[in-house]
Parts: C-alpha cells; sequence; structure tokens
C-alpha cells in the first residue's frame, strides 16, 4: 500500500486556481481523489483572499484543503528562519515550515524561494512547480 505524501500548496496554487488554470484544477482533484488533503498556511490565505464574492474559485478550492493557523511558536520559527535565511516574506516562511512539520511536497509558483527556506531548515522536500503541474 502507498502512503500519499502531504501536500502545502503555496499562494500560487490558489491564484492559479482563480484563474481557472485546467492542469492545477486537475492535480488538485486527482490529489483529492487518492484520499489527500492539501494544507494551506493561513498567511498564504490572507495574501490572496480580497473579496470572496468573486473568489469563488478559491473559495472552492479551499473547501477541500485544511487552512493550517499560525500560532505564536509557528509564527517565531517563522520569523528566527526568515532571519537566518536573510529574506523577509512570512508567507514563504510559513509554507516552508508547515512542509518540514509535515514531511509535505510543496506545489509552488517560487520553487526557488521555497527551496531557499526549506534549504535553511535542512530538508531537501520535494517541490512541484506549478509549470510542472
Amino acid at each position: 500500500m502507498t502512503v500519499l505524501r502531504p501536500v502545502v500548496y503555496d499562494a500560487g496554487m490558489l491564484i492559479a486556481a482563480e484563474r481557472s488554470q485546467t492542469k492545477v484544477w486537475r492535480a488538485h482533484r486527482a490529489y483529492l481523489t487518492a484520499g489527500g488533503v492539501p494544507q494551506v498556511p493561513a498567511p498564504v490565505v490572507a495574501q490572496v483572499w480580497r473579496d470572496g464574492a468573486r473568489q469563488a474559485r478559491v473559495a472552492q478550492l479551499l473547501k477541500g484543503c485544511d487552512v493550517a493557523a499560525m500560532d505564536e511558536t509557528s509564527a517565531r520559527e517563522i520569523g528566527e528562519l526568515l532571519g537566518q535565511a536573510g529574506t523577509s516574506d512570512p508567507v514563504d516562511g510559513a509554507v516552508a515550515v508547515l512542509a518540514v512539520r509535515l514531511g509535505a511536497a510543496v506545489a509552488t509558483s517560487d520553487p526557488d524561494d521555497i527551496r531557499h527556506l526549506l534549504d535553511r531548515l535542512g530538508s531537501r522536500g520535494k517541490l512541484v512547480s506549478l509549470q510542472q503541474v
């Protein structure tokens, strides 16, 4: 029996879904059908969400996901990571920290920045570029 690897979505995945990119929706549905539940850090939702009345596709995608809250401990861990990595994007930091915590692959539109953060965390986690989906 094959164990399904957890997946964390970054903002690019939500934006691609909002733009109705067929390959992204196909990959999302396939993961759900296989029994997976994608993880989305709450800061990713905050980065993308602007007008619920106009973002039906994002809302639809999120229905199949678990949105991971950020508590103070996570926020401090993310801040420390950003300081060590010499970067300043807490959303990317939240994606990297959650991915390492879960041993998850990351579906991202920004593989270079996420890889830099994963490297700082000592993880060779799998990245799935949205161009590859």
